[in-house]
């Protein structure tokens, strides 16, 4: 009888340690190949603390008005206990007469620290809130300057003279403009944080449906060739040469500007990217043997489409989203900025550069968006890098490097 030399007399067996897994990996189950893959994601140093600070900064955003805003997060007041943040209570409810209360009022402030309490979120501007409380700065020549403001660590002029009121409520924490202000005496932190999330679903939302679309037109014009993929092939040609920035000028001043306009009129452009990689993936894929065994076992063509070849795609088309999320947000951006993006008043990263450009001398305008429209673009691309090493098949079947 034979004996391994592990349980060979004089050896010890040491058992093998199981790799750990991750809280998600519980409740998820990856097959061999894309376990292997995941490691490799993880071992992109870059391209993973990248993806890891992404989805911090987003999961953020989301809730920007827990974060950022003109509204308290809870009230006590009388004994009732109150969600402004997530409800519009009349005015009438604090003595006033507005219909929808406006809590940075001082009177509405007095009478509810005088009956109750407040919790504010950290940042108690919204993106359209205008800081009413700021004094201005004596400059130069002994006058008072407005709007825009500098932050209040980087500006070493005098506060101009206002009731001792305003100023306690200007020195408050949480009324600190940590960005300043901009051209409209708006909190510019509190427009990053919203501008940011409108970008990231922006870019989001164009990127999946214009690539779902496109993946449908390449695995069609792929699979079944002949006369489909001539046609195809033609009516891309032409719409690839219809000049886009000519068509989104015509369409912009055509239309209102919106976040679901803009959206329609860049996936009008957007889903022609993909086409034709998918269509290469499955022009090679559909002769192969596994092919021909499911069409002898009766499966029909969307199932062969879906089922088996379009897996086998998704390798090679994941590995451009990241970088079509960049691009979907740099044309955001960029459409702002020339006035042709959100309706104005729309927290944006692009208009907020547009402001820096018409106001130079105030720096920090130009500055925070820059450094915002920078670090979501880097973000995207190193997680698109991670990606495309992670999805490599020279690399997904070999150990870890």
């Amino acid at each position: 009888m034979d004996q391994r030399a592990d349980d060979a007399p004089g050896t010890a067996s040491t058992p093998t340690a199981k790799p750990t897994k991750s809280w998600w990996q519980r409740f998820v189950r990856l097959s061999p190949v894309n376990r292997r893959r995941w490691e490799r994601f993880k071992a992109h140093k870059i391209g993973y603390r990248s993806f890891l600070i992404f989805s911090v900064l987003f999961v953020v955003s989301l809730f920007a008005e827990f974060v950022a805003n003109d509204r308290p997060l809870m009230v006590s007041y009388k004994g009732d206990i109150l969600f402004p943040v997530l409800v519009d209570y009349p005015e009438d409810k604090f003595g006033g007469f507005l219909a929808i209360t406006d809590y940075r009022t001082p009177d509405i402030q007095n009478e509810i620290n005088a009956n109750g309490w407040m919790l504010w979120p950290p940042i108690r501007y919204s993106y359209s809130t205008i800081n009413k409380d700021y004094p201005g700065r004596v400059g130069d020549n002994g006058v008072c300057l407005g709007y825009p403001a500098p932050p209040p660590w980087s500006s070493s002029l005098k506060l101009c003279e206002a009731p001792p009121d305003q100023l306690a409520r200007f020195n408050e924490l949480g009324n600190t403009n940590w960005l300043g202000l901009d051209d409209q005496g708006r909190d510019v932190v509190a427009r990053v944080i919203y501008g940011f999330r409108i970008s990231v679903l922006f870019g989001l939302i164009l990127t999946i449906v214009s690539s779902a679309i496109g993946i449908v037109a390449g695995a069609v014009q792929g699979y079944f060739g002949g006369r489909v993929d001539l046609i195809f092939q033609r009516v891309l040609e032409i719409w690839n040469s219809i000049p886009e920035l000519f068509v989104l000028l015509i369409l912009s001043s055509l239309f209102v500007p919106g976040f679901w306009t803009l959206l329609g009129i860049l996936m009008i452009f957007s889903w022609t990217s993909l086409v034709g990689l998918v269509r290469a993936e499955f022009l090679r894929g559909r002769n192969l043997e596994y092919v021909r065994a499911a069409r002898a076992l009766g499966l029909s063509d969307w199932q062969i489409m879906f089922k088996h070849l379009l897996p086998n795609a998704m390798v090679a088309t994941l590995t451009f989203l990241p970088f079509k999320l960049s691009g979907g947000i740099a044309a955001l951006t960029a459409l702002d900025f020339l006035g042709l993006g959100m309706p104005p008043g729309s927290p944006s990263l692009g208009e907020l550069l547009l402001q820096g450009k018409k106001h130079l001398e105030a720096p920090w305008l130009g500055i925070s968006g820059f450094i915002s429209v920078s670090i979501i673009l880097s973000l995207a691309i190193f997680i698109g890098e991670a990606v495309r090493d992670a999805l490599d098949p020279r690399k997904s079947f070999r150990g870890k490097s």
